[in-house]
């Protein structure tokens, strides 16, 4: 607990370091411009699409008739649009997450380990594209498991619990591959995430909640509905922060796991393992890279 408290005041604190918010430009311009394409050319062949599949069923019409009885009978317009934000929710988040894994995520672990954990010898047990195919894969299931527990959503409490939940499990999965693949081998990152995995599903469920505030605002008000695109753009951006600071976080966190993990099997190869935290290389010590043990100050 000590541990996972310590590398959220260090995620908050790099967060607003002037690096990491420039690292979220990329991501948020990629993202943007494709998203606001996609809504340009695609949103009234999307509402069209939903509106008919809507019309076929009883559901729908037992709704409008609802809606008709309590003096909203204009309401019914702005169902099959609503239907669309909802879905297309999800997808911008995974599209975005996918790019901080790709783009992002790199530069905040060289960035960790240019700092802290700087004497933390890299064993590349991971790759950027074994990253990338591991966060589609990951990605795919947790849409799947999105669409199928929608219907669930609008029924209290789950509508509050299965979006952090889902988006946990997804930044946990995600994240902590990435965090772990430059530093440790495949069998560390393994044991790591078998070891740690309450604390980083933890990590991934409070991660969830913060992202689930620009989904809510998307999705609890009408007006929404013909802003979306604009307000699509800023809370690209809101997410992006959001998992830049998440990867901070899963950063500090399984890097000083590692460095815990190594020091328990010996603390071969790991400079830091020998106490100086911070990740500073001592005068006469090994070179970050260097594979072998560092030298002892006479």
């Amino acid at each position: 607990m000590t541990q996972l408290f310590d590398s959220f005041v260090r995620a908050v604190g790099a967060a607003f370091h002037p690096r990491m918010l420039w690292l979220t430009l990329v991501p948020f311009a990629v993202a943007a411009l494709a998203w606001l394409a996609i809504f340009w050319f695609g949103w009234e062949f999307a509402v069209g699409g939903v509106a008919s599949l809507l019309d076929r069923t009883s559901l729908t019409s037992h709704l409008y008739s609802l809606f008709g009885s309590i003096g909203l009978a204009g309401a019914h317009a702005v169902v099959a649009p609503f239907v669309v934000v909802v879905l297309a929710i999800p997808l911008i988040v995974a599209s975005v997450l996918v790019l901080i894994a790709a783009l992002t995520m790199p530069a905040v672990l060289r960035h960790l380990g240019r700092g802290r954990f700087a004497a933390l010898d890299k064993r590349r047990g991971g790759s950027w594209f074994g990253s990338l195919a591991h966060s589609i894969f990951v990605t795919f299931i947790c849409l799947v498991l999105t669409a199928a527990t929608i219907p669930l959503w609008i029924i209290p409490p789950l509508f509050a619990i299965l979006p952090p939940l889902l988006w946990g499990w997804l930044s946990y999965r995600v994240m902590s591959y990435d965090a772990l693949a430059e530093h440790a081998s495949a069998d560390e990152r393994r044991a790591i995430v078998r070891r740690h995995r309450w604390p980083l599903l933890t990590i991934g469920v409070c991660t969830g909640l913060l992202g689930s505030v620009p989904t809510f605002i998307w999705a609890s008000s009408m007006v929404v509905i013909v802003l979306f695109p604009v307000i699509a753009v800023g809370a690209v951006w809101l997410y992006i922060f959001i998992f830049v600071f998440s990867a901070l976080w899963f950063g500090h966190y399984c890097l000083h796991a590692l460095q815990q993990f190594r020091h328990a099997q010996g603390g071969a190869g790991d400079g830091a393992a020998g106490g100086t935290s911070s990740g500073d290389v001592l005068p006469g010590d090994a070179s970050p890279g260097d594979a072998s043990p560092p030298r002892l100050r006479a």
